[in-house]
């Protein structure tokens, strides 16, 4: 026998690259230069995927769900996974130096601009640029004129498109300047390459993103009027379609996710909610539309922004990131002065040139679209569909609107794209692709411009800039040289002997929703925990019903008691079938289903501060068993499996502490309930011995039982060791006891050293169940610590999470 021929990484990538050139364009990436560097990488997808190219998508696809990738479509409930191409683009460092130098000027020449448009208004009075074209755009923001930004500067971040022709000239498609998206994506997708194509860093000294990070970083804090400011990064929320980024960004830089709620305007300063009380924050990177952040100043109908943050900003007591206003120079109208602009206010030309442009509000511009109206695109001169283009039905239509509204309307120069090379099937195949690339404001008030950014890949072989829309696919893109590159990260130094212990601010909000998801993941296990009773007790066991008609009602009417269903018209097989199906499935009802949906919101929001695996359990989907029980069994364990996360894996702090506190205090809430039902003493209450049974089972304590009372069940012993042995982590004592723990470590406002309500309300419940007995412990007992324990919660809630606009909820705090 002759031994099988060893793999050739090289051969098959010397292939693959032959092969794709057989069909490439003559203006493909591989072809505008050498061969070597592209040679090298298919070598290491080579070694990855052998032969089988779609095995190296599904890996990087799977390395970007692991790192917790994704985005949402606007109008879709669902997010989706974020879809990364296994092939980076690759551009050579001599190259990148030239767009790197285009890139700078024009953020240069985007501030210059923006600080005139909100400053002496020099471009308009000398007749520059039409006055229509700034105050007739939705996107000049008036309440913002005259008003000096803290550090003398309106932009800190900026992102520009990019798109390279068929004979090699980079242009400029479109500048991003409200709420640039993308860089977070663009460092996602080098996390999932490099984990993929782990040799490539050496091979070609691709450089990094982390020196630009730190960069931007430097540059927002050196305009800050504190030495160790406080900076956040304001985010919509998790129904924002960058929300995933946002929650990457915000971890990856250190930085405070807020919403607008988290945030209070008081005496001129801007302040964090905390569960330790207001917190200074010092500047605001915002992904939030610049018409939504003050009520006050801008859109009165606004409920996601922060009344009084503009007035703080106007002091100087607040940098935002980049500053509100900046959007106006979005407008594509306005590509169409950039030349002119570049001349005026750097006296030089643009080393990047825009897309041709041409605003038709100018009778000779209009002239030219009209006569050209084939070979251009048409689009809206202000970034929003004008109504004749929305809904033209011809040619005639559309000129009739140009000759009604020529102010809202642009043509651009259909730009053929350079292609590169992506994995289609199980082959590469040239598609055309466009470039977003970011510049930022360092420390010393230079532009810093990260080395790549992320590509987006055309779906269809020839698409132009307005087909390829959003793209099919994303890219990294690596700048590679001949010099080795510093490995330069934002991750600590190994020698670093700075050792921090606190982990930091944690706001009212971010404290409720971690309560809450304790409180949910518990309240989804119990109900559970009562429905596989139920099927497992009455309709899928041999035999028929194995509990009695009385203990049978008693389960129903907890299930009915927590929402989760109607009361059955009887307790045949059938309709509890049928009663077991709504408390899991139906969402009309607070059923399995309904819990899950609610946990699975919280765990998007928190992104941030939960693990990739914890979220990806909360997001899983509901169970597909075809038996009702095998899917509660399955539906169990994952509630298991988070819960095994959150004891072992979460670092006991603050975020911890409100999500364990949410599950002690559900687990109690439900054990007194289920102690209220099946163990008190009276006959027609229960405490029969299908009663304990169930109440061992409710309490997840058969073994323990079992263990310790081999002979049967008795109702004092069954009752002590589901109330009161501090023993048992399923007891009410032993929850009570966790409850009182916590709520005695966390801050309080004031410092006569005298207890809070919340913590005279946890004491009282512990001192209610130590001094209980099992043989005389009442229903009358239980329902009173059924109602500390609400009022406990309330008591907590009303401390330390947000009660709609109110900024402080204790006298005697002191504003840090």
């Amino acid at each position: 026998m002759h031994p099988a021929p060893l793999f050739d990484a090289a051969t098959h990538a010397g292939r693959w690259i032959e092969d794709y050139l057989s069909r490439a364009p003559a203006h493909d990436m591989i072809r505008a230069g050498p061969v070597a560097p592209w040679q090298a990488m298919f070598e290491e997808l080579a070694a990855v995927a052998s032969d089988d190219l779609g095995h190296a998508r599904e890996r990087v696809q799977r390395h970007a769900t692991d790192i917790g990738t994704g985005f949402r479509i606007i109008g879709d409930g669902e997010e989706r996974p974020w879809p990364v191409s296994p092939v980076p683009l690759l551009i050579d460092g001599a190259e990148w130096a030239g767009i790197a130098a285009g890139v700078r000027q024009r953020a240069e020449l985007l501030e210059r601009v923006t600080a005139d448009l909100y400053g002496p208004g020099r471009l308009v009075a000398d007749g520059t640029i039409p006055a229509a074209l700034v105050t007739g755009s939705p996107l000049f923001l008036r309440p913002m004129v005259g008003l000096d930004p803290p550090g003398g500067r309106h932009l800190q971040f900026v992102g520009i498109d990019l798109a390279r022709g068929p004979t090699g000239e980079w242009r400029v498609l479109a500048d991003h300047l409200r709420a640039p998206a993308g860089a977070g994506y663009a460092l996602e997708n080098r996390l999932a390459v490099a984990r993929t194509l782990g040799g490539l860093q050496d091979k070609l000294n691709i450089q990094r993103h982390a020196p630009f990070f730190t960069a931007f970083r430097a540059g927002i804090a050196a305009l800050c009027k504190r030495t160790d400011p406080r900076i956040g990064l304001l985010t919509p929320g998790r129904f924002n379609p960058s929300y995933p980024e946002q929650a990457h960004l915000a971890r990856y830089l250190g930085l405070l996710l807020v919403e607008g709620a988290d945030l209070a305007a008081l005496e001129g300063k801007v302040y964090v909610r905390t569960i330790a009380g207001l917190k200074r924050i010092d500047a605001l990177w915002r992904r939030l539309d610049p018409r939504l952040l003050d009520p006050l100043a801008f859109d009165t109908h606004s409920q996601i922004g922060v009344p009084g943050l503009i007035d703080a900003y106007a002091d100087g007591e607040v940098v935002l990131a980049n500053a509100p206003g900046a959007g106006v120079l979005e407008a594509p109208a306005f590509a169409a002065f950039m030349p002119t602009l570049a001349r005026a206010m750097l006296g030089e030309s643009l080393l990047l040139p825009t897309i041709a442009t041409w605003w038709c509000a100018g009778a000779a511009q209009r002239a030219h679209v009209e006569a050209n109206l084939d070979r251009l695109t048409i689009g809206p001169a202000f970034g929003h569909l004008p109504l004749g283009l929305a809904d033209h039905a011809s040619r005639a239509d559309l000129l009739a609107d140009l000759a009604r509204r020529p102010q809202d309307y642009v043509g651009q120069e259909e730009v053929a794209l350079s292609t590169m090379p992506a994995v289609v099937g199980d082959r590469l195949e040239p598609r055309p692709f466009v470039l977003r690339v970011f510049a930022a404001r360092g420390g010393d008030d230079e532009w810093v411009v990260m080395p790549g950014g992320f590509g987006r890949i055309g779906e269809h072989p020839r698409a132009t800039v307005a087909a390829i829309g959003e793209g099919l696919w994303s890219a990294d893109v690596c700048i590679h040289g001949p010099d080795p590159v510093t490995p330069v990260s934002l991750l600590t130094a190994l020698d670093s002997l700075h050792v921090r212990r606190n982990p930091g601010t944690l706001p009212s909000r971010v404290a409720d929703n971690f309560y809450w998801l304790g409180r949910y993941l518990e309240r989804g296990e119990a109900l559970l925990g009562a429905i596989r009773v139920l099927l497992g007790n009455s309709i899928d066991i041999d035999g028929g019903a194995v509990l009695p008609p009385a203990t049978l009602g008693k389960l129903v009417g907890m299930i009915v008691g927590a929402g989760a269903a109607a009361h059955p018209a009887n307790l045949s097989r059938s309709t509890l079938t049928g009663f077991a199906r709504t408390a899991m499935e139906d969402e009309g009802w607070q059923s399995v289903a309904t819990v899950n949906r609610h946990a699975r919101a919280i765990g998007e929001a928190s992104r941030d501060r939960l693990s990739a695996d914890m979220v990806r359990l909360l997001e899983a989907p509901f169970p597909a068993q075809r038996g009702m029980l095998e899917r509660a069994g399955s539906l169990q364990r994952r509630y298991a499996a988070i819960a095994g996360l959150s004891a072992e894996h979460m670092v006991r702090n603050e975020s911890w502490r409100f999500h364990d506190l949410g599950r002690r205090i559900e687990r109690a809430m439900a054990s007194a309930r289920a102690l209220r039902l099946f163990g008190m003493a009276d006959g027609a209450r229960g405490g029969g011995h299908d009663d304990l049974s169930t109440l061992l089972d409710l309490a997840d304590s058969q073994i323990s039982y079992r263990q310790r009372y081999p002979t049967g069940i008795a109702r004092v012993p069954v009752v002590d060791l589901v109330a009161l042995d501090p023993g048992n982590p399923r007891s009410l004592a032993f929850q009570a006891a966790r409850i009182a723990e916590h709520v005695a470590t966390l801050p309080v406002l004031g410092d006569d050293d005298m207890a809070e309500p919340q913590q005279a309300h946890a004491t009282a419940l512990m001192a209610t169940i130590a001094t209980a007995d099992a043989a005389t412990l009442n229903p009358d007992t239980l329902g009173d610590v059924e109602r500390r324990l609400g009022t406990l919660s309330d008591a907590i809630a009303r401390r330390y999470f947000l009660q709609g606009a109110e900024p402080l909820r204790a006298v005697g705090l002191t504003l840090a």
